[in-house]
């Protein structure tokens, strides 16, 4: 559910590089995908970690997150502040993020929120294709989604890998890995504080 910011690929991956990434790794992207499989973590490992997170209480009310995208060097390549403020009625939220990027642009994205019950909410914004999924267990939440990402006249649709831990009652901290066939493009990082008590 995320704040999750839209990082402008220009910046970091011109298209044509895409393109040539993504045509050298279509012969390893059948392993990728089965090796990433085997190796990635699990949402039930965390079920016994405290401070739990509770979303409909954690992002209620206003937040400031601070965080970067890095690209697949591990080149940090854009900075930005979130300003986010979070609303619930039942189990419908919503969640307006305001982004300023360290070059002075700025962007906003409105996540639709919902709580499905069992740790389990589906999600929607206007750049996001289809709907997200996540599943809160203990301290963790799993949160999974596509992008449409613009890159000089053409729309790339981007999966992101979002995993956020609750660190103590007013930071939780998120790394989201984001991919294309399997291939992966790059990782943002992101700290999130709440301000409202």
């Amino acid at each position: 559910m995320r704040s999750f910011p839209l990082p402008r690929f220009s910046q970091c991956v011109t298209p044509w590089v895409l393109r040539s990434r993504l045509r050298s790794g279509l012969l390893a992207t059948g392993a990728a995908l089965l090796l990433g499989g085997c190796a990635s973590q699990q949402i039930e490992s965390y079920a016994a970690e405290r401070p739990a997170l509770d979303l409909k209480t954690y992002f209620d009310g206003r937040l400031v997150a601070h965080g970067m995208f890095q690209d697949r060097s591990g080149q940090v390549v854009r900075r930005f502040v979130v300003e986010m403020t979070g609303t619930w009625q039942g189990n419908h939220g919503m969640l307006d993020e305001r982004f300023t990027y360290s070059d002075g642009k700025t962007e906003r994205r409105v996540w639709r929120l919902i709580d499905d019950g069992n740790g389990h909410y589906r999600g929607t914004a206007d750049d996001v294709v289809g709907e997200a999924s996540g599943q809160v267990r203990g301290n963790a939440f799993n949160w999974r989604y596509t992008l449409r990402l613009p890159v000089d006249g053409q729309v790339y649709e981007v999966q992101f890998d979002d995993w956020m831990y609750r660190i103590d009652e007013r930071v939780v901290l998120n790394r989201a890995e984001m991919r294309k066939f399997g291939i992966r493009l790059g990782e943002v990082t992101l700290a999130f504080t709440r301000l409202t008590p």
